[in-house]
């Protein structure tokens, strides 16, 4: 079986889409590296398949018709990386606001007996940096509302830099995913935990992205946040039994 796999959804990073598959690939530790691109109008694809030519066995690239959201695109991604065996699966932005040097630290936490990792902002303290107050206070407190509804133990709830071993994935039924955007990243780990997985909290630092456009909006927020309401109602009469022996 394959070890590492970073998944980047991408939508118009034609600024930091080399940059970050270089840094990824100059870490001490060996990770392959799977784009999922929407379409970008700004040739963000092209700048991937040049790179592939030069990393033809650590690069590759999944190109999508148009933007379909976030979570079917780390969907897409996952059953990919299912079918290619991968054993360590990660989830990281293409705006540098995920230090690449934290996956490393993120895929330590499968030493301790971890089933899932996630580089938290929340779990020691507010780790930060320059994002506006109002939206610091909207994902801290999403995630504390999260915690409330759920009765789940995980303090950064909505984090994106995430890493799943290759049973979760595999004992969840990935088509029962409901939201797609910023809630997706809820319903995985509600999901997670709930089959019993043993998620873990890494400390991370969040900087926002210095190059490119955010996708952030309240909206997303707010979709999110009545989802969680949908998500819990609907897990009340839902067996989660795993699809494999774990």
């Amino acid at each position: 079986m394959k070890e590492n796999l970073v998944i980047i959804p991408t939508y118009k990073e034609k600024e930091n889409i080399e940059k970050i598959i270089r840094f990824v690939f100059n870490l001490p530790k060996t990770f392959h590296v799977l784009i999922i691109d929407d379409n970008s109008p700004d040739g963000t694809a092209d700048i991937v398949k040049k790179l592939i030519e030069e990393f033809p066995s650590q690069l590759h690239i999944v190109e999508r018709a148009g933007k379909l959201g976030l979570g079917t695109a780390y969907l897409t991604g996952f059953k990919w990386a299912l079918e290619n065996e991968y054993q360590y699966i990660f989830e990281m932005d293409a705006d540098f606001s995920h230090n690449p040097e934290d996956l490393i630290r993120l895929h330590n936490a499968f030493v301790n007996g971890a089933d899932m990792s996630v580089g938290s902002r929340y779990v020691s303290g507010i780790n930060v940096v320059n994002w506006p107050l109002q939206r610091v206070l909207m994902s801290y407190f999403a995630s504390i509302y999260v915690r409330i509804i759920t009765g789940m133990n995980v303090h950064d709830s909505t984090a994106g830099f995430c890493c799943y071993t290759n049973k979760v994935l595999s004992a969840i039924d990935l088509d029962d995913i409901r939201m797609k955007g910023y809630g997706f990243q809820i319903e995985m780990k509600f999901t997670s935990w709930k089959y019993k997985f043993n998620i873990k909290e890494v400390s991370i630092v969040f900087i926002d992205r210095q190059e490119g456009t955010s996708k952030m909006s309240g909206g997303i927020f707010s979709e999110a946040l009545f989802g969680v309401l949908k998500m819990k109602w609907r897990s009340l009469f839902k067996k989660y039994q795993k699809n494999i022996s774990a």
